[in-house]
């Protein structure tokens, strides 16, 4: 696979990562299980973009001293593009995990280890998918023709769906999940099973881990062709998927208490898509350049973000 990266290059990246995790999970579980606060939250986010923000730069400066500043220039606009997306459609991922949770009213206490787990599995998902990915394209060059019909077809099917509520209730996974799987009427800290009578029976803690991963799957699957359209370079694919993801923890705390302000995202998510898919088809026709693409999506998400906050959501009619 062609790629910027040289041994020593994943190795570093590997090992930055690692230290990443580790400091997450000693410092924000520091005092054991506990409500993260939003000035907690803000903070960790802060701190995560701060992170995938100085990458890019020792990124852009590594590439421009060993092949020149244009060369340089375009690996780090891949990658910032990469990054806003990658951030832009986890934040959707977040809307859902908050809807897991409030659907099973997981304790708050227990909400950072599924969110852990979620987070190690978006990593690993998408680790795996992206190097298949460029597997592919590089030797099926007409897959980026799927790709991109496939994510303009699921930015339709979002933007058709945007302000509608979720129904969980008639979810084909979870209706299995509670169908099959012998469960407990409460939960039991932060166990995901327990012995009664005998019998193993599964927690909703349990059922939330696993819909998370289902989640983790369904938005790697949309995620990744989209990060193909900006670049073809697996090293760059993969470095601004997993900076996207670090801070996938602390902007849930952070966002929790403010989902209903961002009621418009979802719209802006969906004409995201739609344009990464439509560059994907035209791409031998006519290739877009990454500084367009980085305006357009940049102009898209900060339009839907004002927006929102400028004209809010009604408030919802109580039903008697």
């Amino acid at each position: 696979m062609d790629t910027i990266a040289s041994p020593l290059l994943w190795t570093a990246f590997g090992g930055l990562v690692v230290l990443a995790l580790l400091v997450d999970l000693v410092l924000m579980r520091h005092g054991g299980p506990h409500r993260v606060t939003f000035k907690e939250a803000l903070w960790w986010s802060i701190g995560w973009v701060a992170l995938a923000l100085a990458f890019g730069g020792w990124l852009w400066w590594y590439v421009s001293g060993q092949a020149g500043a244009e060369e340089g220039q375009r690996v780090a606009l891949e990658y910032i593009t990469g990054y806003l997306v990658e951030k832009s459609l986890a934040v959707d991922n977040i809307f859902v995990f908050l809807m897991l949770f409030t659907y099973f009213a997981v304790p708050e206490e227990q909400r950072q280890k599924v969110l852990i787990i979620g987070v190690l599995g978006a990593i690993a998902l998408r680790a795996i998918m992206i190097f298949a990915g460029a597997l592919l394209l590089q030797k099926f060059h007409w897959i980026l023709y799927v790709f991109g019909l496939f994510l303009l077809l699921t930015g339709i099917k979002m933007l058709w769906a945007a302000g509608k509520e979720p129904d969980l209730e008639n979810n084909p996974i979870l209706r299995w999940l509670t169908g099959h799987v012998p469960m407990t009427r409460g939960y039991a800290g932060a166990k995901l099973s327990v012995l009664e009578n005998g019998k193993r029976l599964y927690t909703p803690l349990f059922i939330v881990i696993v819909m998370v991963g289902v989640t983790d799957l369904i938005f790697a699957v949309d995620s990744i062709p989209a990060i193909f359209a900006i670049t073809d370079d697996p090293f760059i694919v993969l470095t601004s998927n997993v900076f996207a993801v670090l801070g996938l923890r602390a902007m849930f705390f952070l966002l929790a208490g403010l989902a209903d302000r961002f009621h418009l995202l979802p719209y802006g998510l969906a004409i995201v898509l739609m344009f990464i898919g439509a560059k994907m088809l035209l791409i031998d026709v006519y290739k877009i350049p990454i500084s367009i693409s980085l305006g357009v999506v940049a102009a898209i998400i900060g339009t839907t973000v004002a927006l929102s906050l400028l004209r809010p959501q009604p408030a919802k009619k109580a039903e008697w």
